[in-house]
């Protein structure tokens, strides 16, 4: 997993409520253990609207979702946190998040960052036309219109992400404490 310090740049102003994991990525995706090529597949349900912000051109490859309440509720597929990831998000901000997707953002690098529905709404206004940046060092979103929004998030999650420690890079920076346990039991 790659540290995450800060990320800014154009955000995707969705700001849907209680969006299940079946619309990030459809039941038919689930069928594979690759992450590859999952961006291409999300959103697919409200990428047959139209004018939907997905196609936006004015939004490809932008690093932050804006979204609604309740974001990523539904079943438990870590494949909604892949597909946010291979199509390049790299920050999830909404007034409240489904805990088992926030987990599994979290393990996958995406940032998640909760915040009133008034400045959630002020986001998605200001992303029509303007950058915005999370930045984990501070604890604030803000905003190229001036905006500065401070939130909070797990110590253990926010030095995990700043590192770019997964569950594997974790233990292993555990390493001589393991090997010295193994040496001193016998295992």
């Amino acid at each position: 997993m790659n540290p995450v310090r800060k990320v800014e740049g154009r955000a995707i102003p969705f700001g849907r409520k209680n969006v299940d994991t079946d619309v990030i990525i459809g039941a038919e995706h689930l069928k594979t253990i690759a992450r590859a090529g999952l961006g291409a597949h999300a959103f697919e349900s409200v990428r047959r609207e139209p004018g939907n912000v997905f196609d936006d051109p004015a939004y490809a490859g932008a690093p932050i979702l804006v979204a609604g309440d309740n974001f990523g509720c539904g079943s438990s597929r870590e494949h909604a946190a892949w597909a946010l990831a291979d199509m390049g998000v790299e920050a999830v901000i909404a007034p409240s998040f489904s805990d088992i997707f926030s987990g599994n953002a979290f393990k996958n690098g995406i940032v998640t960052v909760a915040l009133a529905q008034p400045k959630v709404d002020r986001l998605c206004e200001v992303a029509r036309d303007h950058s915005i940046a999370i930045d984990l060092e501070v604890m604030a979103v803000t905003t190229t219109r001036g905006d500065v929004f401070h939130f909070e998030m797990d110590p253990f999650r926010r030095g995990c992400l700043m590192e770019g420690l997964d569950e594997i890079a974790l233990t292993l920076s555990s390493e001589a404490a393991i090997r010295a346990y193994e040496l001193k039991t016998g295992i």
